[in-house]
């Protein structure tokens, strides 16, 4: 982006954020016609039409979302620099980025996280939702100090440290068949309507060939990437699942039931660092707290 105007790219930014100028305006603090001199400026130096009208809005094109995605890590970057001087100066006690699958992001470690902090009123927390490959990335490229991917995920610049493996659980809508049983096995799914999770995961894989070696049909109507709309679909009597625990739990009432599974199949995660530098004390004590809960947890519940 060489002899581009700063202001002209926060413009950019500010009119895909809001949708239209005023509200980019409002957003930069700058004048109506300048925001909209500051787009047409950029549209003819770059040689691209970034905006469609529609209505009263603005719309960007393909090529503006495009761009967009650089525009964006360019000021994640400067902000991350202005919060660590902001660190820095005033002596907080900490600040910690940590990426997670959605197994865990959508309830069990958000509730960790509020505990921990509790003892620690000076750290400050980004928490992210990303599929497992995107938290490998995130913790690989220096986006966040930790993360928790399945444990099949590698890669050269990420160390990886295994967290308890939680067992799978069956799923089932409340009022189904199986959930008068105390225990499911393979046999119990036959010819039943099965939700499918991603079939890019090692979860997965584990799951087929269980039944395969067992020698049940199930009939494969649904399939998703996400346990929690896995869980979704089971309540609303679409199918059965298996899944990890800790998202069976988040739906539990929400018109399922949930069932220990045999023969046991583990979810397998990890805890994510940079390598080749050292983990942060208060990363460590993160990992160290998040571990021993993850462990409590499972030895509370059913499926053991």
């Amino acid at each position: 982006m060489r002899g581009l105007n700063p202001r002209q790219i926060e413009a950019f930014r500010a009119v895909v954020l809001t949708g239209g100028v005023g509200a980019a305006a409002s957003l930069i603090n700058v004048t109506q016609p300048a925001v909209s001199r500051l787009i047409r400026d950029l549209q003819n130096h770059l040689g691209l039409v970034l905006f469609e009208r529609r209505g009263t809005g603005l719309v960007p094109t393909s090529e503006a979302l495009s761009l967009y995605a650089e525009v964006e890590r360019a000021f994640v970057g400067l902000e991350r620099i202005q919060q660590m001087a902001t660190e820095l100066r005033t002596r907080r006690a900490g600040f910690l980025r940590i990426a997670a699958l959605p197994a865990l992001a959508n309830g069990f470690l958000p509730r960790f996280v509020g505990q921990f902090l509790q003892d620690r009123p000076k750290l400050d927390i980004v928490l992210s939702g990303l599929v497992s490959h995107a938290v490998v990335a995130s913790v690989a490229q220096g986006q966040c100090d930790l993360g928790f991917a399945e444990a099949s995920m590698e890669h050269a610049a990420v160390e990886r440290e295994p967290m308890p493996p939680a067992p799978f659980v069956a799923v089932l809508p409340e009022r189904h068949r199986l959930a008068r049983k105390k225990k499911l096995r393979p046999r119990d799914f036959e010819g039943e309507n099965f939700i499918s999770l991603g079939p890019s995961t090692l979860s997965r894989f584990r799951i087929d060939r269980l039944f395969a070696e067992h020698g049940i049909t199930r009939i494969l109507r649904i399939e998703t990437p996400l346990s929690e709309i896995a869980c979704a679909l089971a309540g609303s009597g679409a199918g059965v699942v298996l899944c990890e625990p800790f998202t069976a739990t988040e739906y539990a009432t929400r018109g399922i039931a949930v069932r220990p599974f045999e023969p046991q199949i583990d979810f397998e995660f990890a805890a994510l660092f940079p390598a080749h530098r050292s983990v942060p004390p208060v990363a460590r004590e993160f990992i160290d707290g998040f571990k021993a809960h993850v462990a409590q947890f499972l030895r509370r519940g059913p499926w053991r």
